[in-house]
């Protein structure tokens, strides 16, 4: 599959994103040995896909040491995107958390460097416990000042968001940013920006990282009941409020029902099709457009190859359709906001 150019930057993606959350290892993903790392991004990148994407908060910063460590000597191969806290915006704060990163992966820039969450109360809670920064957040045009800066200094070649609503996106450009790329949330059973952000990225000539690709493992139908799914990927809207370690944020009903008569379907039109679930997903998100990459969390050389091999399939748009149908009442439960972690009354996401 031919790459994608990331907006305006001039940068063109393989379609498959390599997301970097696990390496380094921790609580959320487990552990992940740096030898599995090093041989899964050099045969990454001998396969020609380049775009990884990690953040400082992934792993305390272990996720951009690992990735840092398994990209030496191999940097002009990759593109490489980091994302800062929300809390970490003001400007001087925000300069050493950029020269944070880039000592951590062992790098002179950023190809891209996001805002990991729209800079607001509720948001920064999330990664810091500061009463005062939590009641009095860093200014918006403030951090988009300083991210110009370190754009014209050389530190970072473009700017991006993450998890930004169709209002914080506009407030945003609105500082004079050129924004690049937007990474959302974007999979077959998580299709809100559909309603709002796709049709405003495309305008505004912003591309669209899908993350979550494969709903953290329940789009490769790995689990059979809302019991099997682990903790700590039981937390979003999708999921009863119990489901989450130590409770889910949200406190709304989730729309189990919905999930997993949607993945039953899914596994029987992915036998029809002759393909796996998780291929299945994964082509779903490549045909949609604006999507520019979708980030995938291989972590053995067998998972890459499969979802390597899934960017090469291309679904009949009758097969589109049948999905979009399929995934439809779980859409119309949990509704369009993109943040599927909060409750909707209280998204950081608007």
């Amino acid at each position: 599959m031919g790459k994608r150019r990331l907006g305006s930057s001039g940068i063109d993606a393989h379609p498959i994103g390599m997301g970097c959350w696990p390496y380094g290892g921790g609580e959320y993903w487990g552990e992940q040995s740096q030898g599995d790392v090093n041989e899964i991004v050099h045969m990454a990148l001998d396969m020609g896909l380049n775009f990884f994407d990690t953040a400082e908060s992934y792993n305390g910063g272990k996720s951009e040491l690992s990735l840092g460590m398994a990209l030496k000597g191999k940097r002009d191969k990759a593109i490489v995107c980091s994302k800062v806290s929300p809390g970490n915006t003001e400007p001087r704060r925000l300069r050493e958390h950029c020269e944070g990163s880039l000592k951590r992966l062992g790098m002179d820039y950023l190809d891209i460097y996001m805002l990991h969450w729209p800079i607001n109360g509720l948001a920064i809670r999330h990664f810091s416990d500061d009463r005062n920064l939590i009641q009095n957040p860093p200014s918006v045009h403030q951090a988009f000042d300083t991210l110009m800066s370190l754009q014209k200094e050389g530190k970072i070649r473009h700017i991006g968001v993450s998890n930004f609503g169709p209002e914080q996106l506009r407030e945003a450009l609105g500082t004079g940013a050129e924004i690049v790329a937007a990474e959302m949330v974007y999979n077959v059973l998580s299709r809100a920006i559909e309603a709002e952000i796709v049709p405003f990225c495309a305008q505004s000539g912003i591309a669209i990282i899908g993350s979550m690709t494969l709903m953290q493992g329940v789009l490769a139908g790995t689990y059979a009941k809302a019991e099997e799914v682990p903790p700590y990927q039981a937390h979003s809207r999708h999921f009863a409020n119990c489901r989450g370690k130590g409770a889910s944020r949200h406190d709304e009903a989730g729309c189990e029902a919905e999930v997993f008569e949607a993945l039953a379907r899914l596994g029987k039109l992915a036998a029809d099709s002759h393909c796996g679930m998780a291929a299945l997903a994964i082509a779903w998100a490549l045909s949609k457009p604006g999507v520019a990459c979708a980030l995938l969390g291989s972590r053995n050389k067998r998972e890459l190859l499969d979802n390597v091999s899934a960017a090469e399939i291309k679904l009949d748009e009758a097969v589109v359709s049948e999905i979009d149908a399929i995934s439809l009442p779980v859409l119309e439960k949990l509704g369009n906001n993109p943040d599927y972690y909060e409750n909707r009354q209280r998204s950081r996401s608007w």
